[in-house]
């Protein structure tokens, strides 16, 4: 017989670094969870990412208080700030450009996120599409001049 489900929780951690501090222990506490035992997992699953790269979950929370979790690839603007070396965006969104990404990056990014895309086909062309169109990163701006949004 199949487990019955309680509920989802969506959360954002850096990669190796999930405590029981907030948001996680709070979050997972509420639901009756072992935080620690949350903790331990996944700080497991993203021990091979870079160390305080933020990682989106999805953990599936069921009646007799066990859990799964499910990791995500970073998001999108983690990979363009890293790939453009800015620490934040810029100031005046869709009025001042603070950096251009060339459209072979933007592939490799694509590629990297193609697991957590579920609107896009595996068509290099529909990629890049796709990609800009679901990523707003304002202040950026690509050689075939499409804004990132």
């Amino acid at each position: 017989m199949a487990k019955q489900l309680d509920g989802y929780l969506k959360l954002q951690i850096p990669a190796g670094q999930a405590n029981p501090a907030p948001p996680v222990g709070p979050a997972i506490g509420q639901r009756g969870l072992n935080i620690m035992e949350f903790c331990k997992a996944f700080n497991a699953q993203t021990q091979k990412e870079k160390p305080g790269m933020p990682i989106p979950c999805v953990v599936t929370v069921f009646k007799d208080k066990t859990f799964q979790i499910k990791v995500k690839k970073p998001p999108a603007s983690h990979f363009l700030k890293e790939a453009a070396n800015l620490t934040k965006s810029s100031r005046n969104p869709g009025r001042e450009i603070i950096c251009q990404i060339p459209m072979s990056t933007i592939k490799e990014i694509a590629e990297k996120k193609m697991d957590d895309f579920f609107r896009c086909t595996k068509l290099p062309d529909n990629i890049e599409v796709c990609f800009i169109d679901d990523q707003y990163h304002p202040g950026m701006k690509n050689k075939k001049v499409y804004y990132i949004n």
